[in-house]
């Protein structure tokens, strides 16, 4: 019994001392608390490898005796001994962990090796250095001719029919326009992944889609890409908007756009009358007061969710055409909120302000309709029906009449009698509120 024990612990002894211990994945490694991490000449972030600088070393020894001298052990216990005394320098460099940059790896390499008098060695270890250096600058300028030329080649249809060439200029200007203030995002990488989604003959508007598209992708990785995708979508929605108006002026950048923005306020109240959108009250403003009021660099404080939310449901369109711009809109509610004031356009200004700034936002009916020629500003209505039947389809009308301008509804039921209660007028029996119910229900989402 005794023998079976001592077995058994000799069995479980030897298993626990010939288990691996668990080793961490790269990905881990590389952000692991107290280790030191390696920050890598495109910016990504590794786990330090000590074996990377015994094969950085030892490909230099090769260099200098020849590739015979691969067997020596005293190449190997040389190799052994640089590397120990590399990772001691770091580890006395960063003793709680941090990050250190590749080259700077490679500094004490060289370091290392010049004091160990292994000046050939070291001399080799730094023409070794500048050559990969040499031949990264240049893939990068072969890399960029390549994209240079893929771009040049690039025609695009204009809404004519006709061909012309992409303007990389431009391109370049509404990204950089787009990125600029904004932290841990990339133009170039914008530009070419663009530049990869478009052919030659891509449309203008693909252009534009291609634009916003490469930034929204980038999102899930970083968040302030919510940003950039949005200052990329007010490009369309300005094409958009000034196209329609005739202003005489199809493309606006941002920065543009900061000085037509006090023109285009009066040109789209006036075609939003013309087409019976607005209230022909608007005109009345001070439009060059509330002009200079507008504040074009508050475009740039969304993200791209909630501008493609005022985009896809709240923006004045004709035909599905936007040409209702976001100060514009913030500016058309804060007049129709104003228009009985005393001092409308000092209270405009007020209440566009608080809008336009968000630090205060009115709800879906004043968004929608404010402004318009239907000032329903309200949210919820609650009513309550009477137990008659030209009562209950009444009250069934209102609901239709009111959620037709965005109001809310609540409808108080309990007054309507109960199912087999008696009705007088026929001698029969109810049928209760819930066919009442469906009707209502239907008629809401009708």
């Amino acid at each position: 019994m005794e023998t079976e024990v001592a077995t058994n612990v000799t069995t479980i002894e030897n298993t626990a001392t010939i288990t691996p211990p668990p080793t961490a994945s790269p990905e881990m490694a590389a952000v692991a608390p107290g280790e030191i991490h390696v920050i890598r000449r495109n910016g990504k972030v590794t786990g330090f490898d000590t074996s990377k600088i015994s094969v950085a070393i030892t490909k230099a020894f090769l260099a200098v005796e020849g590739g015979n001298a691969a067997a020596s052990s005293r190449i190997h216990e040389t190799v052994s001994k640089l590397t120990e005394t590399i990772h001691h320098a770091l580890i006395r460099r960063l003793p709680t962990g941090g990050s250190i940059h590749i080259e700077d790896i490679q500094d004490q390499v060289e370091l290392a090796l010049m004091r160990d008098g292994e000046q050939k060695v070291a001399r080799a270890y730094v023409l070794y250095r500048a050559e990969r250096d040499q031949e990264r600058q240049a893939e990068a300028a072969k890399s960029s001719n390549k994209k240079s030329k893929k771009v040049v080649g690039i025609q695009v249809t204009a809404p004519d029919g006709k061909l012309r060439p992409l303007d990389t200029k431009r391109l370049t200007t509404l990204i950089e326009e787009a990125c600029a203030g904004i932290d841990d995002v990339s133009a170039d990488g914008i530009l070419d992944q663009t530049v990869r989604n478009l052919f030659d003959g891509v449309s203008e508007v693909d252009v534009e889609q291609s634009l916003v598209m490469s930034a929204r992708t980038q999102i899930e990785q970083e968040p302030n890409y919510s940003f950039v995708a949005s200052r990329l979508l007010l490009n369309t929605l300005r094409g958009e908007a000034l196209t329609f108006l005739d202003t005489g002026f199809e493309r606006a950048t941002q920065e543009e756009m900061a000085n037509l923005y006090p023109e285009y306020l009066a040109s789209y109240l006036q075609r939003g009358i013309d087409l019976e959108l607005l209230d022909s009250r608007l005109l009345q403003y001070d439009l060059n007061a509330l002009g200079e009021a507008l504040r074009p660099e508050r475009d740039m404080a969304f993200t791209y969710l909630g501008l493609q939310t005022l985009y896809d449901r709240y923006f004045i369109h004709s035909d599905g055409t936007r040409f209702e711009l976001p100060q514009a809109f913030f500016m058309r509610v804060a007049m129709g909120l104003a228009m009985n004031e005393v001092e409308r356009e000092e209270r405009a200004i007020e209440f566009y302000n608080l809008l336009s700034s968000f630090d205060f936002m009115s709800s879906t009916p004043t968004l929608f309709n404010s402004g318009t020629l239907r000032p329903q500003l309200s949210s919820c209505y609650l009513t309550s029906i009477p137990d008659d039947l030209a009562g209950i389809y009444g009250a069934i009308k209102d609901n239709a009449l009111l959620s037709k301008y965005a109001g809310g509804l609540g409808n108080d039921w309990t007054r309507v009698r109960g199912m087999g209660a008696h009705i007088k007028g026929t001698n029969g029996k109810s049928q209760g509120v819930v066919p009442f119910l469906k009707v209502a229900n239907d008629t809401a989402v009708a």
